[in-house]
């Protein structure tokens, strides 16, 4: 048995590995380690450890790393907790396969650790520009750290090649999140309401908004325009909290105190969990913010999305994804476009370019094929070997 740590640290990462820990749970080659840390351990965004417990899949170890602030030094005093931590974990579990998702700090401090230890890594949704954040040289500092790599999408899957990753370990899978699209059956409206203690109008908006952490843009600024543009609308709004980014804790403040300015018309909660977020997703007339929910799952449903800002600067987009500036004025147009007929009529005929699903399957029979070992990487040189970067469509093999 191939023993495989997946690490995860956040609501929404857990989320987009969900299936993939669920394969790997139940897979007759592999066994599974999962690794909890940062927001999950924190009751202020919901002790979302919990949830993986309540779905039935147990936690191997508990990493603390997350400290009461979200300013550039105490976050990086939680990158160093954190690996620290892994260091010890990582010791214990003796792993041979350490599976990452994407680009957040707490990840980097995981790949820090288990490259020093010498264990390879599976990353996931590497290749991807976020331009708007210091996540950004995170996600390709990891994707050169690691050893197996699966994409969202061709265009990453050439990029992660293009930074001398080996296209035989590069496959492109599919976004990620589409699978619990496909799986996860949605509540009800009635079901969904009593759930959220909350009642729908006849428009809805689900607002998700990160803070730019690559820009130098004020957060709590950019906040205040969308709650402007916001307050001019007829919607129901329905907030979920951001992530432990840094200035984060201000949008917290903001966002409570909009909502007990309008309790008749606005809720926000810390964590909706997976099924309420997608039987949400899939009821709102748009998704509106920043999050990479809008650009990935949202299109999926065919539910429009008003990104603002630049945190997601250069990711793929369908073409129900509407970009705006963080100004009132844009944010307003934007808003008046999502809910127009002519947009709304285009909205059957979008193409995903993340996929239809089968991503996690894809990953985990890559990971139950592969063979544990610990050699040194070699630097793929697209100008030796140009020709044998193929183009792979989404079947992993």
């Amino acid at each position: 048995m191939k023993k495989v740590s997946v690490v995860t640290g956040t609501r929404a990462e857990y989320g987009l590995l969900r299936w993939v820990i669920d394969g790997l749970h139940h897979s007759q080659t592999c066994d599974l380690q999962i690794v909890a840390t940062g927001m999950h351990l924190a009751p202020e965004f919901g002790s979302t450890w919990k949830a993986i417990k309540a779905d039935g899949y147990p936690i191997a170890r508990k990493v603390e790393m997350l400290l009461s602030s979200d300013s550039p030094v105490g976050i990086s005093k939680s990158m160093g907790l954190g690996m620290a931590g892994f260091a010890d974990a990582l010791h214990d579990l003796n792993p041979d396969l350490v599976v990452i998702l994407g680009d957040r700090f707490e990840m980097l401090s995981v790949a820090a650790a288990t490259m020093i230890a010498n264990i390879p890594i599976a990353h996931l949704h590497g290749g991807e520009l976020t331009e708007g954040l210091y996540d950004d040289p995170i996600r390709h500092a990891i994707t050169k750290m690691s050893y197996l790599h699966f994409t969202a999408a061709e265009p990453y899957r050439q990029r992660v090649i293009q930074m001398g990753e080996d296209p035989s370990r590069v496959w492109n899978v599919g976004g990620l999140g589409i699978d619990s699209i496909v799986k996860i059956p949605r509540m009800e409206r009635s079901e969904l309401e009593s759930s959220l203690g909350f009642t729908l109008g006849q428009r809805n908006l689900l607002v998700t908004f990160h803070p730019e952490t690559n820009t130098g843009n004020s957060v709590a600024a950019q906040m205040n325009e969308l709650l402007c543009a916001l307050q001019q609308t007829d919607a129901s709004l329905i907030f979920t909290m951001p992530n432990a980014d840094t200035g984060g804790r201000t949008l917290f403040d903001q966002i409570s105190k909009f909502v007990a300015a309008n309790p008749d018309r606005a809720c926000a909660h810390v964590s909706l969990g997976q099924r309420r977020y997608l039987s949400l997703l899939a009821l709102v007339d748009g998704v509106v913010g920043n999050s990479s929910s809008g650009l990935i799952e949202a299109p999926a449903l065919q539910v429009p999305t008003l990104n603002i800002g630049a945190r997601q600067q250069g990711r793929l987009r369908a073409d129900s994804v509407i970009d705006c500036g963080a100004e009132r004025g844009a944010i307003s147009t934007g808003l008046e476009r999502i809910f127009s007929p002519d947009f709304r009529k285009s909205l059957p005929q979008v193409v995903n370019p993340y996929g239809d699903g089968g991503a996690s399957v894809r990953i985990v029979e890559a990971i139950e094929r592969w063979t544990p070992d610990r050699v040194s990487k070699r630097f793929y040189d697209l100008a030796i070997s140009p020709d044998k970067v193929r183009t792979q469509t989404e079947e992993a093999s």
